[in-house]
């Protein structure tokens, strides 16, 4: 705070001291945590006042040296208590180092990091915060509290029968704990865990205190969390959904005093009976048990495929519970919601369908891994399948306001989990319900600087960190990175990006501006720091307007931020914005550990391509020559050169809108061409009918892998993302996909890599499935033209013509035994279409001598 605080006593006071006739200063808001260098970079500039921003220049810390003029794109106008706003894109740099950025008007943003390792270690870091919120013991205060529960409520045993369900976490800042969550919770930290497990360390002992164990911390946690859910579910036909209720409220203390109910130190523990609950004046509108039975199956699941060979005996209760809350969820479809008490909120849910989707992938999944035998007799794809259809979208996104949890998570998992393990027909159909919610919120988004869609109602920095990693999944499901840098707007947000200026996650990063003061026991009674903690963030002003018990309880140092947009208090006061949870917490351990595992490769903002314009000269480097053709890395890249012969190329993966417009100019100048299609082309049957008429022209059609794979690192050629067996399944998958157009010739096989990246193993595997592997021609622009407007890479077909025009002239063999890539189909944002430019370019080249040949002949 006090970083922040001494900022805007500065920016106060300095505009009140400017002449009335000059301009008050700026902000430039950047991710405090930095970047990775070949992920989005964006900053936002925002000034109070509608002037227009000139001139804005990276600068190298350590050098006080200006690295790069940012180039200063359109004005995004007002936003928030902001006159006027800019997107500042310094994507193009990625040499580590730290930098700031400043502008002519004298704004200046915080010192950042651009470097590989700037996410490393935050995922642990975050843990931090879970084990301070354990309930049994807790090994922040070395010391124990809820021991004693709890007392049974709605159950089929008496009332007040003592059940043990001491243990879990407590959800955020008060100590009730809800099974909705924590399976939620308990489920991100397993999957975390086996999509990134370099993210983390061992640091920790199973109890929490500091020591080894010979396990992750992170599965230490989720264990945690499994061991509690065991408790909450301990037959086959009991399920608790619920411990203590709002009359924790009543005061602010350290957990072992809780003794707020009238039973000692008891709490209630609410039975899941699927009907509406509330002991008091409020009631819930529960409609069933399958929204929380989804979620504990789902966890136990995981559990078991992670714990299952270094803990038999635990995996297999774990594999038993799994079932049988499955079958609760299936005999009593509905939303448990949690029971209120004396004050109207409560965990609002009000869908189930999402939770039932995971649930019955991950049951498959441990049946497909272990050989297990499910009990209940299913076709798991299909039943899978109906549950995503009746909830495509995560309904938040289709509304701009919610009740509190009404929908959740607030991240389909199952859609993701589905996709990875159905066959291409299916699996779009899941992908695509991923992408139209994602293009909801780009709708709202792309009109303002921050790239904010997402709505400011309670926990909006939990729906934040959950569309982001919506779209981490999609980009990773299908290829597609043309959300990418919304993707990274969102989580820029979290750390800094955002109208105030300050990261969300209590102390972090070390040296930024983080929260002090959250609405947390922890820190006000004690000051005990609640590392790793994400608060709620912003809401409404509409919102926080309305809400009860509310009082800040010091001068608010964001005064001059806040607006009818959003409102954000660092302030204990304020529970709607500034209260840490648990299950936010954990979902954002599961991004920050894919922000630091993921293998990046370059991005690009829209198509299925990569941002990479010219191949690297590794790649390309150290062509072999023989048989008058030219290799690199065993690819064949060019043909004879002292043959006046070229052969166009084109492939196709998603798009063919010029499939007909080629194929007329093709005929029209009696060309052959070779075309190079994906699986996925050759299945989807609105592009039937182009193929149908390219092979009766005489094309050559070829592979050009079943799925669109990437084969290998975009920044270590070497490090191979596909083994061998994965390699040649999609390749002879994608040959089946052919066949279904006519025989596919057994001599003469060509394959084109996807992306057109590769390396020598790629070249020895397909060498070894008697193809042989090519590439397009290094030199001109011609692959470019899938680039669109919004790309910093994009290149208008008239740059593309001159580059192969340039290439022509001034090469001694000119275009001689080129093979010249193009695309059947590129995406809709890019209007300047290459292939309406064919015909001028076939017929400038055969003026010249040029003889157009299939790639085969070439």
């Amino acid at each position: 705070m006090t970083i922040r605080l001494s900022l805007l006593l500065l920016l106060l006071t300095s505009t009140a001291l400017i002449p009335a006739h000059q301009e008050p200063a700026a902000v430039i808001r950047v991710n405090l945590l930095g970047y990775r260098p070949a992920s989005p970079k964006v900053a936002v500039w925002a000034s109070f006042t509608d002037i227009a921003l000139a001139d804005c220049q990276l600068v190298d810390e350590l050098t006080g040296e200006s690295v790069l003029s940012v180039q200063v794109g359109s004005a995004f106008g007002a936003y928030g208590p902001f006159k006027q706003t800019y997107r500042l894109d310094f994507s193009s740099v990625n040499t580590p180092g730290r930098y700031y950025l400043k502008t002519a008007d004298g704004a200046r943003s915080p010192a950042f990091r651009i470097d590989e390792d700037v996410y490393k270690g935050a995922a642990d870091f975050c843990l931090r915060y879970m084990r301070q919120q354990r309930s049994g013991f807790n090994p922040f205060l070395n010391d124990s509290c809820h021991t004693h529960d709890g007392y049974s409520m709605y159950g089929p045993m008496p009332d007040s029968t003592h059940i043990d369900v001491s243990g879990g976490w407590h959800d955020a800042s008060d100590y009730l704990q809800y099974v909705t969550t924590s399976a939620n919770a308990t489920y991100h930290l397993l999957a975390a865990l086996r999509d990134f497990p370099t993210a983390f360390t061992d640091n920790h002992q199973a109890n929490g205190l500091p020591g080894t164990n010979g396990q992750p911390d992170v599965l230490d946690e989720a264990r945690w969390g499994l061991d509690w859910l065991l408790k909450m579910h301990p037959t086959d036909t009991w399920l608790f959904n619920q411990l203590g209720d709002d009359r924790d409220h009543a005061s602010m203390r350290i957990p072992k005093l809780d003794s707020m109910y009238g039973k000692g130190y008891e709490r209630p523990v609410y039975f899941a009976t699927g009907l509406p609950q509330g002991l008091f004046k409020h009631k819930n509108r529960a409609t069933g048990v399958a929204s929380t039975a989804g979620k504990v199956s789902s966890a136990f699941s995981l559990g078991y495929q992670l714990t299952r060979k270094a803990d038999t005996d635990y995996a297999k209760k774990l594999w038993q519970r799994a079932q049988s809350a499955y079958k609760l969820g299936l005999d009593k479809p509905g939303n448990c919601q949690t029971a209120p008490g004396r004050a109207p909120y409560f965990y609002e849910e009000d869908n189930y369908t999402d939770d039932m989707e995971l649930a019955t992938v991950e049951l498959h999944n441990v049946a497909r891994t272990t050989g297990k035998p499910v009990k209940l007799a299913l076709n798991w794809q299909k039943t899978a399948l109906d549950f995503a259809r009746q909830e495509p979208v995560t309904p938040w996104m289709k509304n701009d306001t919610a009740r509190h949890y009404q929908w959740y998570p607030f991240v389909n998992v199952g859609h993701a989990e589905l996709a990875k393990r159905l066959p291409y027909a299916s699996r779009k159909t899941v992908t695509d319900y991923y992408k139209s919610g994602i293009e909801l919120i780009w709708q709202r988004a792309s009109t303002n600087a921050f790239y904010r869609g997402v709505p400011f109602t309670w926990c909006s920095n939990n729906l934040t960190t959950s569309f982001a990693t919506q779209c981490f999944w999609y980009r990773q499901l299908t290829g597609d990175d043309q959300f990418a840098q919304l993707e990274q707007a969102n989580f820029d947000w979290l750390f800094g990006c955002n109208p105030w200026g300050t990261s969300f996650v209590y102390g972090l990063p070390s040296d930024g501006d983080t929260p002090v003061d959250p609405h947390s026991a922890f820190t006000h009674l004690k000051n005990y720091p609640i590392d790793g903690g994400l608060v709620d963030g912003p809401v409404r002003g509409s919102i926080y307007g309305n809400l009860i018990g509310i009082t800040l309880h010091e001068a608010d140092e964001y005064a001059p931020l806040q607006s009818k947009t959003a409102v954000y208090h660092d302030d204990y006061g304020d529970y709607s914005t500034n209260e840490p949870t648990m299950d936010g917490t954990a979902s954002l351990i599961y991004l920050l550990a894919a922000k630091e595992g993921e293998t990046l490769k370059p991005i690009r903002k829209t198509g299925t391509r990569p941002t990479a314009i010219q191949p690297t000269q590794k790649q390309v480097s150290k062509p072999q020559t023989g048989a008058k053709s030219t290799y690199s890395k065993g690819a064949k890249i060019r043909g004879d050169t002292t043959a006046r012969r070229l052969a166009l190329v084109f492939t196709g993966d998603e798009f063919a809108d010029g499939g007909t417009a080629i194929a007329q100019t093709l005929r029209k100048h009696q060309v052959q061409a070779s075309f190079f299609l994906t699986g996925r082309f050759l299945r989807n049957p609105a592009f039937a009918p182009i193929v149908r008429q390219l092979k009766r022209d005489g094309h050559y059609l070829g592979p050009h892998s079943d799925q669109h794979l990437l084969y290998c690192d975009w920044s270590k050629p070497d490090s191979l993302l596909v083994t061998r067996p994965q390699f040649v399944a999609d390749l002879k998958a994608n040959y089946k996909a052919l066949a279904r157009f006519g025989n596919v010739p057994s001599t003469n096989r060509l394959f084109m890599p996807p992306y057109e990246w590769y390396n020598d193993s790629i070249a020895s595997w397909t060498k070894a499935e008697g193809i042989q592997l090519i590439n397009y021609t290094p030199g001109t622009l011609s692959h470019a033209d899938y680039t669109t407007p919004q790309d910093r890479n994009y290149r208008p077909s008239e740059t593309i013509l001159q580059s192969m025009y340039a290439y022509e002239e001034k090469q001694s063999a000119g275009l001689n035994g080129f093979i010249l890539l193009m695309h059947i189909g590129t995406a809709p944002a890019r209007t300047d279409k290459l292939y309406a430019h064919l015909d001028k370019l076939l017929t400038r080249f055969r003026e010249k001598g040029y003889q157009f040949v299939r790639v085969d002949r070439l």
